[in-house]
Formats: structure tokens, sequence, C-alpha cells
């Protein structure tokens, strides 16, 4: 009977997949202990989100996290982590010497092995990360990534390309002691693992540790697994309850009982792990549990989010508004994936899918290009599997203003002044911080939070814990029920029916609707000009980011009005209609609600008898509130205060940067809606505020 070697993920992928890796160290050290004495000794320490997520979220230093898990789990046990190519473990990718450094600093932190791979299949990404890792000591697991391509799609992610992508890491001559397939979205079909693994085998010989890795989003992860280890894969991931299943590996206990009664066996005490489960669920008993990160979804297929992701995702439609549009967007992600050059979706290719998808729906189809996906194809972040689509490429080079490239990133990065240890240390002088090692590479891979932390300016904040949810009542705000979209001799339209009124395309209309047609209606009036307050309303929650006009300024139609920042993108507002701002309501760092009126334009419109006009491009919610003598500048949602750039008494001009906030692992820039003085600035560095909460005055 033939051992299958397995890794515990509970405590990284686990805690990523379901609560987006904001774990407090001290809550399951003890689940750590209990699942060494079950006999337990390979476990995920670390790495992917949950170096930079304890900095950004619990206030705790990633490399004490190590050190303290190196002691619990003992000396013996292998503590892996995950790096993702010259990503390291940010989302940003690194030039060389931090990438070196990651390797040469988890190496003394306790760390034995690093898991690294790139959403591409890019080799190039992998030649530099894998010879540093190698070089500072450490066991080098290079990876594969998978994933099924959605139906109809295909030219890429079968037996043949992840042999070649294998092949090309072989001939790059990277060194390595483990070889991984990665599947992040739990898609890939038994049958391609089988072959795939097969083939690998064959390649690496008999003596070569194989790896399979996959999430049970889809359902079909023990088949996966099976499938695998028939193959020749020597290793399988698996995670323990309450993080299993789901959006997560299978359980411990799951796969010991699938594998009864075959040739393999996990080889462990069944009673001791029921036993390790049982702690590790009173450990995180306090946490919030999302429902959809312990569900198979059997549409993952059709859009493959991985189960890191996928929660991520949920909870930001959720906190704008828009969770009745999941399922349009994951439907969006299927041409997305087909024509972005089929990288593997794991971060951050994922996050470019979804963006993209999100914006296909909300705004039209291509009509805005998310930037992370628009330099993907342009191959700002390396060689994709297949050349993306002509068009896309095309679409994406005049939205962004950026020519393809096919320079390699690495080289990119090293030539970045804004990168690298000369820019972090010279971060970490600036705030009279020691130059170590350690801190350089916060400073590099998390910058100003980074900083934040280093200084003691950072606060605990989006660890959702059931002891300190404040109980509210639900809201009786219908949501969704009253929006439509109408389409009209080929014209669409977005409408929103809410207090009397039609918001047509952002256009105000007074509207009374009864059911049955009147006889007595009477024929259509030709449209009368008349002089009308047109109010412009935020399309969807938001954060206004910066506003282009002041009241009293001239604007023509499809104008830039102002820029919200709505998941994680910028979105711009165009007038509706030519005419004067008569009235601004919201100021930069607003946080907004989707139909919140934006300002104000004095216009000739037409009545509410004729056409509305064509579809403007949505706007995005924005918000600034102005007197005659002061302006209010507001925080547009909840984050984090990163830098500020005036202080009182200081001029400034309109959109001159007031300060910057983090919210949803990007920066958002607080520009000043109008020109004057700073009268006071009510926040500080490291102040973490909620949505509408007063940054500072301008007179």
């Amino acid at each position: 009977m033939k051992k299958v070697n397995f890794m515990c993920t509970a405590f990284r992928d686990g805690f990523q997949s379901v609560f987006g890796a904001r774990v407090f160290t001290k809550d399951f050290m003890p689940a750590v202990e209990a699942a060494k004495n079950a006999g337990i000794t390979h476990f995920e320490a670390g790495g992917g989100a949950r170096f930079q997520s304890l900095y950004f979220y619990t206030n705790e230093d990633a490399f004490d996290m190590m050190d303290e898990f190196r002691r619990v789990a003992g000396p013996d046990a292998d503590l892996q982590t995950l790096s993702r190519g010259i990503n390291v473990v940010g989302l940003d990718s690194q030039p060389r010497d931090i990438i070196k450094l990651h390797a040469q600093l988890f190496k003394k932190h306790g760390i034995s092995t690093i898991r690294n791979f790139d959403a591409l299949n890019d080799v190039n990404n992998l030649i530099d990360s894998g010879r540093y890792i190698h070089e500072a000591g450490l066991r080098h697991e290079v990876c594969v990534t998978m994933m099924a391509l959605p139906p109809g799609a295909n030219g890429a992610h079968n037996p043949e390309f992840y042999e070649k992508s294998l092949r090309d890491i072989l001939d790059a001559g990277i060194p390595y002691d483990s070889v991984c397939f990665k599947d992040a979205s739990g898609t890939s079909t038994p049958k391609i693992v089988y072959e795939t693994i097969k083939r690998a085998r064959k390649l690496l010989g008999k003596d070569m540790n194989i790896v399979f890795h996959s999430h049970d989003t889809a359902g079909v992860c023990i088949y996966q697994y099976i499938s695998a280890l028939e193959a020749g894969a020597d290793q399988v991931d698996l995670s323990m309850v309450p993080v299993s299943g789901g959006t997560c590996q299978p359980d411990v206990i799951t796969m010991w009982h699938a594998l009864r009664g075959t040739d393999f066996t996990l080889d462990v005490d069944i009673n001791k792990v029921m036993e390790a489960e049982r702690i590790f669920e009173e450990c995180m008993s306090d946490y919030f549990l999302p429902p959809e990160a312990t569900m198979v979804n059997p549409l993952i297929p059709f859009f493959p989010l991985p189960g890191g992701a996928l929660t991520a995702n949920t909870q930001m439609l959720r906190d704008n508004g828009l969770m009745n549009r999941f399922g349009e967007i994951t439907k969006a992600m299927g041409d997305v994936v087909a024509k972005g050059g089929y990288a593997t979706s794991v971060t951050p290719v994922s996050q470019f899918y979804f963006q993209q998808a999100f914006n296909n729906v909300m705004f039209g189809p291509w009509k805005k290009i998310a930037e992370g996906y628009g330099k993907m194809v342009l191959g700002y972040f390396g060689k994709t599997p297949v050349e993306p689509d002509p068009e896309i490429i095309k679409i994406s080079e005049e939205q962004l203003q950026l020519e393809p490239t096919q320079a390699k990133a690495v080289d990119l990065n090293d030539k970045d002044p804004k990168k690298g240890r000369d820019a972090a240390i010279a971060m970490l002088k600036a705030e009279n911080l020691p130059t170590t090692e350690e801190n350089i590479f916060i400073a590099a891979s998390c910058k100003e939070k980074g900083i934040l932390y280093l200084t003691g300016n950072a606060k605990v904040n989006g660890v959702r814990l059931k002891s300190a949810e404040k109980k509210t009542k639900p809201s009786t705000t219908k949501k969704g029920g009253n929006d439509y979209t109408v389409q009209v001799n080929n014209n669409t339209y977005a409408v929103q029916l809410k207090d009397g009124q039609a918001m047509v395309n952002g256009v105000a209309y007074t509207v009374d609707v009864k059911e049955g047609i009147a006889k007595d209606v009477a024929p259509t009036a030709p449209p009368v000009a008349t002089t009308t307050a047109v109010p412009v309303k935020a399309p969807m929650p938001g954060l206004i980011l910066r506003s282009n006009v002041a009241v009293g300024d001239t604007v023509k139609e499809n104008e830039v009005l102002m820029v919200m920042e709505a998941m994680k993108m910028e979105n711009e507002i165009f007038a509706p209609v030519s005419g004067v701002v008569t009235e601004i309501k919201v100021k930069q760092g607003d946080q907004l609600n989707a139909d919140d009126v934006l300002l104000v334009i004095g216009s000739a419109v037409e009545s509410a008898t004729s056409n509305p006009g064509t579809t403007q491009p949505v706007a995005a919610t924005a918000t600034a509130t102005a007197s005659n003598s002061e302006t209010e500048v507001r925080a547009p949602m909840p984050g984090l205060v990163l830098r500020i750039d005036v202080k009182d008494g200081d001029q400034i001009e309109q959109n001159g940067l007031i300060l910057v906030m983090e919210a949803m692992k990007m920066e958002n820039e607080i520009y000043a809606p109008v020109a004057g003085t700073i009268k006071q600035v009510l926040v500080k560095q490291g102040d973490q505020l909620m949505a509408d909460d007063l940054l500072a005055v301008i007179e």
C-alpha cells in the first residue's frame, strides 16, 4: 500500500480562502500544536496573502508569526510558504534585489520550503525567484499552474501545454526539489489531471516528488486527487475544518475516507486528527464564516474563480450593494478569459479577470478596460499562454495609452526607481526607522502600510469577529428591485425608478407609473426645450476620488465631471447634458450609495416626453459638500490614511492632492474639489476611517 504524503494548508490557504487571511496569530497556534500532536508534520505556514494581511489587518509582524509557528510546530516540521514568482508575497512585482531578500529572510525565520508559481506560466518569471530560493538553502517547489478553460475555448490548459510548461522549466535550468501542479480554481477535469501527472512522471523520473494542489469549489477535487495519485503523484494538499471543503482544500478526514479500500493510505491516526479538528473549530469559533466559503459551486468551470478570490469578491459586491449582479459578472468571465490570453486564474490574474467582467457588465462589453487586465494583454506581466485577442489588445492600448511590450517584467522593475532596496531604505530613513533587512522587505512589499506598522500607527481592521459585530436592524430598502436595463431602437438605457422619478442614464425625469394603458393618452408632443436642473447621480456605490469641475463651470455633454472608485477600479462620471454646473453635492473622499446626487447641471434639455438620449458611459459615485464659504472633504469609503500632502494654512489648487487613502488593497488619492486654503486637516497618518468621515476643510 502506497503512503500518500500531504501538506496541511489550513493555516495559510484555508485562512485566505475563508477569512481573507485575517486571523490573529494567538488564535490559531493552539490548533497548530493540536495538529502536530496528531502526527501532522508538513504545514503551509505563510506567504501568499498571509504576509501582507498581518501588516494590513491584524497589526502583527509576519516574521514574528513565522518564528512562533516554528516554535510551536517544532524543529523537524516542514514549514512551507507560497511565493508568486517575481511578485513574491505581494500583488506588485519586484526587482531582483527584493526577490533575493524574500528568500533569505524566509529562511532566517524558520521556513524550509517555498512553493513558487507564475500565473502566466512564463518561465522568465520563475528563473530568478527559483534561483534565489535555492541559493538561500530552501527547498524549491516549482509550479505549473492549471485550470479548465470555459466551454468552447481551446488552445492551452491541456496536457500538451502543461508538459511544455514543465519542459520550459527544465530547459531553463531552474533548480528545484519538487514539482507542484497547482489548480487554484479547482476546475481542471480529472482526465486532464491524470494525463498531465502521467506525462510529468515520465519526464521527471520515479524519484521526484510530484504534488497536486486544488480546491473543492467545483466539487471535483477528491476525484482530481485520486486521478493524480493513480497517475503517479506523491502528495496532495489537505485542510481541516472549519476551513476545508468548498473554496478550500478537501478535509484530511474526507480524503482518509475516500482512500479506504484502495491501494493508497494517508497513514494517520484518524482519532487524533478528529481531536485536532475539534480544537481548531474552537479556536475559530468567533470568526465570521461566509456561507459561500463552504459551498460547492457547479458553475465554477464557466468562470474559474480561485477559492481565495471568490469569497473576497462576493464580499466586495456585498459591501457595494451589488451582490444581485454576481451572476451576470461571473457569466461574463468566460469571454474575458477567452480573449485575455488564457493566463491561469490565480492571484493576481484572477482579480484582473473579475474586474474586467465587472466592467463589461456595468459599462458594456469592453467599454472600460480594467488596468490590470489591460496591462496583462499588453505584456507588462510577462507572456500569456496564447496571444490575446487582437481587438482587445487594440482597445487596451487605446484606453490605457500604453504600447505593447515584450520586455521581461523583472528587467522593467530593476530600472524602476520607486522599487527595490534603495527606495525602501529611503522610506525607512524618512521616518527615522532602523534599516534592518526585515524592515527593508516590509517597506518594499507593503509600502506605506508597512511603514505605518513600523511606526506604530497601524490599527487592527477588517477582522470579522462575531463578538465584535454590531447588531443592526436589517435594512428594509429594496436593492436592485427597481433597476432596469431598457433597450429602445438598439439604444440601451440604465433606468432606476425611485420616489416618483426615473433616472435614465443618470438624468432624472418625473414619472407616474400606473398599470394598464389609459384610453385618453394623447399623442406624444414634439420635444419642448426647457431650462431644467439635471441632477447627476451615482450609478453605483463608491468613493469620490476627484472632481474635475467647480460650481459655475460650463460643461459639454459627455465631458468627465468626476471620477469614482468602486470594486478597486476608477470610474469616470460623464455629463449627461451640456450646461452650467449649478451645485456640487459631494467632495473628494465621500463614500456614496447608488443613486446619490453628485451635482446638478442647469441645462437646456428635452422634456420628459422626449427621447432620453443615447447611452452615456456609466457615471461613478463621488461626493463633495460645498457651501459659500467652506468645503468639507470627506472619506469616500472606509480606509486607512497612508500619507497627507498638506497642512493647515496651505494654499491648494482645485484637484490638488490632499492625502492618500488605502482601501481594498488599492491606493486612492483624495483631491481638492475646489481651490482655496486648507483651514483644517482633521486626520493623521494611520487613522482607520469610515465612509463619510471628515478629512479636511477648505475655505
